[in-house]
C-alpha cells in the first residue's frame, strides 16, 4: 500500500489530499507528477524515522525527476538521512551533489561545515592536532560560503570563525 495510503495523522492525510489536488492540476508531464509521489512519500518516511523506505522513495523520485531545483533537494534530503545514520563521508558526497545542482543551497554548505568540524573535534581529541585544524579549516570554508548566501544565519558559526580568527571582514556583509 502506498504510503500515502498509510498516513494516521490528521496533517499527513490533510497535505496527501492538498498535494493529490494539486497534482491533478498542475500542468505538468506525468512522469514529474511520478517523482512528485515518491518524493512526498520519501518524506513522509523520513518524518517518521523509516529511513531505508525514504531512500527507496527518494532514489525513485531521482530517476525521474528532471528539474535541477527538485533533484538538489532530494539530493539533500539523502544526505540527511545519511547524516542522521552516522555516515558522514556519504552524506558530504550526497550535499556536494546537492550544491552541483544548486550551488546556493546554504542549508548543505552549513552541513558540509558541521561534518568537518565534528570530525576535527573527534581528530583533535584523538591526538591529531595538525590534522583537526585541516578539518577545521574545511568547515570554515564551507561556512563562509552558507554565510554570505545566508548572512543572518548561521550565528553560532560566525562566532566560531570570529573566535578562531578564521573570519574575514567581508564574509558577513
Amino acid at each position: 500500500m502506498p504510503r500515502s495510503q498509510r498516513n494516521d495523522n490528521f496533517i499527513d492525510k490533510t497535505f496527501t489530499i492538498m498535494a493529490d489536488i494539486i497534482l491533478k492540476v498542475l500542468p505538468i508531464d506525468q512522469k514529474s507528477k511520478e517523482a512528485f509521489v515518491y518524493y512526498r512519500d520519501g518524506m513522509s518516511a523520513q518524518a517518521e524515522g523509516e529511513y531505508a523506505e525514504a531512500l527507496d522513495n527518494y532514489y525513485e523520485a531521482l530517476k525521474l525527476e528532471e528539474d535541477p531545483g527538485d533533484r538538489s533537494q532530494i539530493l539533500y534530503n539523502i544526505g540527511l538521512i545519511h547524516a542522521s545514520n552516522g555516515e558522514l563521508d556519504k552524506a558530504i558526497e550526497y550535499y556536494q551533489q546537492t550544491l552541483d545542482y544548486n550551488p546556493q543551497h546554504s542549508s548543505a554548505l552549513n552541513n558540509i561545515a558541521v561534518i568537518y568540524h565534528h570530525q576535527g573535534q573527534k581528530t583533535k581529541e584523538d591526538g591529531n592536532p595538525e590534522e583537526a585544524e585541516a578539518l577545521y579549516d574545511k568547515a570554515a570554508e564551507y561556512w563562509k560560503q552558507a554565510i554570505r548566501i545566508s548572512p543572518n544565519n548561521y550565528l553560532e558559526a560566525q562566532n566560531w570563525l570570529k573566535t578562531t580568527g578564521r573570519s574575514e571582514i567581508d564574509v558577513f556583509f
